[in-house]
């Protein structure tokens, strides 16, 4: 990647922005700003979720903001409450509404095991993808794919799906590299995206960190995204700061040793820990 125009392509050809906004914990004016700041600084991928209570500020912002619809690649997820086909389907119809667009770019199974799917998840996630594929191929979606998804979630997604997911998002950032997932991802074309790359802001306070700012001539934050798309991740940064999100997007004109990379890598817990996708709580 050497710009930000630059984009991975998923397995059905569709081409996805190389970095992309992170929206979490943000609403109203403060996404609205964010949005805007980071489609006029280049950004062409908005990342949202029904859970995030904020579709409607972020198609607010989109449309504002001058661009093209065809122009930006907007992702959103499924709620966990909404699994299982006829909700699904239901969930789907309600965010491209409060999204006010007429298709989503990539839409993600947000969760696989929710607290209220505990004892019947495997045949709710059957429902709500065959839900995806009929919307898929309806021209509704233009890819799909699954977050915080390990290996034998997608195994027995797949034990009744007949499109593999294009993507898998999932919290990777230093010292969190999910590696049997990202592996397993790899090896079946899944495209990885990174989301709180900065482990929720827990990376700006790391010592290691700080010194490889300082040897490269560059912010923590751009390390992070740097060593992120050296993984072969695609990163959602996530910030409401004008001079932050575009200082995010100057990663391209440097690139980290292999031993800094691993360096980075190896920083267990300095931003806690990968979710247990089994056993959230909500």
């Amino acid at each position: 990647m050497k710009s930000m125009t630059d984009s991975f392509t998923l397995k059905n050809g569709v081409k996805i922005p190389c970095i992309g906004l992170g929206t979490w914990q943000t609403d109203g004016a403060t996404t609205n700003a964010a949005i805007k700041c980071a489609l006029e600084n280049g950004y062409r991928l908005i990342d949202t979720a029904a859970a995030y209570g904020n579709e409607a500020s972020v198609g607010k912002a989109i449309r504002e903001s001058g661009i093209r619809r065809e122009d930006v690649f907007i992702t959103s997820k499924l709620r966990n409450a909404c699994h299982g086909y006829v909700a699904t389907l239901e969930a789907f119809e309600q965010t491209i509404a409060r999204l006010g667009v007429e298709y989503l770019d990539l839409y993600l199974i947000h969760w696989p095991n929710p607290l209220q799917y505990r004892t019947i998840w495997k045949q709710a996630t059957a429902g709500t993808w065959k839900a995806f594929e009929e919307l898929y191929k309806a021209g509704r979606i233009r890819a799909i794919g699954v977050s915080n998804f390990f290996p034998h979630h997608i195994e027995t997604l797949m034990e009744t799906a007949t499109i593999e997911p294009m993507v898998n998002q999932l919290k990777l950032c230093p010292g969190i590299t999910q590696d049997e997932t990202v592996s397993y991802c790899k090896e079946h074309g899944i495209l990885v995206e990174a989301y709180s790359p900065f482990g929720t802001g827990a990376i700006f306070e790391v010592p290691e960190m700080k010194a490889l700012a300082e040897k490269y001539g560059k912010s923590i934050g751009q390390i992070c995204l740097r060593w992120s798309l050296q993984m072969g991740f695609l990163p959602l940064p996530k910030s409401g700061n004008p001079k932050r999100i575009a200082e995010n997007t100057q990663i391209f004109d440097f690139e980290l040793s292999a031993g800094d990379a691993a360096l980075i890598a190896g920083l267990k817990g300095c931003c806690g820990e990968a979710p247990d996708s089994d056993n959230i709580t909500f």
